[in-house]
């Protein structure tokens, strides 16, 4: 089991707390990971719960079999494991044959595991082929195939809207020159063509000069954005009267998807603001128990960096 899937998973004790799981419940895990909150879960919903796991990487489902298989058996719940992206959310919930679920949870962090293996290409800093692919099996487009077909206008687009990142549509224009002579292949190429773009006096501060572009080639090459409205879509469908939705977000991109989701599901009136009476009749479906987000404190960030940026919401079902 790799250290990724040991590490004590980001704002663990609010996620328990917020998700109100008792026992004999079912919850489900739309980003299982190696079952770092979903052991704990596990242990709240018990023998007669259902826990629903759900990833796209098999090396995840195995450590998250191992680990929840080894609970003793009064604190084990039934357990369905299931390859998939949580954008397919309502095939996989079908094909478990789960009438309703009273809790989900979404850590939207990208697993570590996956960044740091050079062959996966998401890594600005170990070189590799330029592939970026969450399921390689499922998925046709990769990152260079968008580099090296993408015109500079998409280019810029999608840097720009998926990183804010301020030198967007220069390095499109470098990317675009550099490929005339031969196409994009590894990662190291792509780093060395954004250093180029940038002035140095721009990357001597804000981190690595390659962070924001990659993460905006991950998004783009995996659609994250639309799967997630997709996921969240389905999860609040599948919800049981009184059930709670609770989510972590890494950066402003999700934290906006997240928020306005709950936001529409809160106030679904359609209705001009100023007539006296709804004539819709478009009812609220969610309460939003967080009107701010819940955000490590300091000690965890410290005893783990990688909660830096988290932002917990959570919303409940009308019953």
């Amino acid at each position: 089991m790799t250290s990724e899937y040991r590490h004590t998973p980001v704002l663990l004790a609010e996620c328990l707390e917020q998700s109100k799981l008792q026992p004999q419940q079912t919850f489900v895990d739309a980003t299982l990971g190696g079952a770092g909150h979903s052991l704990e879960a596990a242990k709240l919903i018990g023998q007669g719960g259902t826990l629903i796991g759900i990833d796209q990487d098999e090396v995840a489902l195995a450590a998250a079999q191992s680990r929840l298989v080894a609970l003793p058996e009064s604190q084990r719940p039934n357990l369905e494991l299931l390859r998939g992206n949580f954008g397919d959310m309502d095939e996989l919930l079908v094909s478990a044959e789960v009438p309703g679920v009273d809790a989900f949870l979404f850590d939207l962090g990208v697993s570590s595991v996956q960044i740091d293996t050079p062959s996966r290409g998401f890594s600005f800093k170990e070189n590799g082929p330029l592939d970026m692919r969450m399921d390689p099996g499922k998925q046709t487009l990769n990152a260079a195939e968008i580099l090296n077909t993408y015109n500079a206008a998409d280019l810029t687009r999608i840097i720009r809207a998926y990183s804010d990142e301020k030198w967007a549509s220069r390095i499109a224009e470098f990317v675009v020159r550099r490929r005339q002579s031969a196409p994009f292949e590894t990662s190291e190429q792509l780093v060395e063509t954004i250093k180029a773009a940038i002035p140095a006096s721009a990357r001597r501060a804000g981190g690595h000069p390659a962070k924001r572009t990659f993460q905006a080639l991950r998004i783009e090459v995996n659609s994250e954005l639309d799967v997630l409205r997709r996921g969240l879509d389905a999860a609040v469908r599948w919800l049981n009267p009184g059930g709670r939705l609770v989510v972590i977000s890494y950066h402003s991109l999700e934290d906006r998807i997240v928020k306005d989701t709950f936001n529409t599901f809160a106030n679904r009136c359609t209705c001009p603001p100023d007539l006296p009476v709804c004539m819709c009749n478009k009812k609220p479906i969610l309460d939003i128990v967080t009107r701010k987000p819940i955000v490590p404190a300091p000690v965890e960030v410290e005893r783990n960096p990688r909660a830096r940026s988290a932002k917990l919401r959570i919303a409940q079902k009308r019953a």
